[in-house]
């Protein structure tokens, strides 16, 4: 808390600004986030590096946090991608089956274990935060996005959900294969109806 303070005191507008701006790393550079103090870059779909490898990947996300090591207050940066079901944008990485195929299985151990193997998967490339898990109550099966949905029932999603944030963060997030969790997509998302 003391070393929050001191930082809040000492930003400017604009380092404030840019600590609260994520930015695609295709549309930015290391440089760009030191000179703006940005606080969050993000693999989005075709975020990877050009040779795809985990080693690649590491090298491009050091770079990124080592240029904002270098802004005037040192403020380390978050680094997200989506890896909803395994860190699919990694060639080698280990690919799980969809939610509403987890659903369908109803058991959090399972659920728990994948999301530990896929934040093992992120901290070994460097990403410390995982857009995942989905935890949407779909409840309409022609919505496109029905997939993404452990169930229809709320219950079984806020277990499996619970069950993916704590096996992606470990015990304490400090560990160096702990993964910050961002469960998203729960209001409103899924719940659309025919008509």
């Amino acid at each position: 808390k003391e070393r929050l303070d001191d930082l809040l005191a000492r930003m400017t507008l604009d380092e404030k600004i840019g600590q609260m701006t994520q930015v695609e790393k295709n549309s930015l550079t290391p440089d760009d986030v030191r000179e703006y103090a940005i606080g969050s870059v993000l693999s989005g779909g075709g975020g990877n590096p050009a040779r795809n490898t985990p080693a690649d990947w590491a090298e491009m996300v050091s770079s990124f946090q080592k240029g904002a090591l270098q802004s005037r207050l040192g403020i380390p940066i978050l680094y997200g991608v989506d890896a909803v079901h395994g860190h699919n944008n990694v060639v080698g990485a280990t690919i799980f089956p969809h939610n509403v195929g987890l659903g369908a299985a109803g058991d959090p151990d399972l659920v728990e274990r994948i999301a530990r193997a896929t934040a093992v998967e992120l901290a070994a490339t460097g990403v410390s935060w995982n857009f995942a898990p989905t935890i949407a109550v779909p409840q309409d099966l022609r919505w496109g996005r029905f997939y993404e949905g452990y169930a229809q029932d709320p219950l079984l999603v806020a277990d499996l959900g619970v069950a993916y944030i704590r096996g992606s963060q470990g015990d304490q997030l400090n560990d160096p294969l702990s993964v910050l969790a961002n469960p998203k997509h729960y209001l409103a998302d899924g719940a659309a109806e025919w008509g």
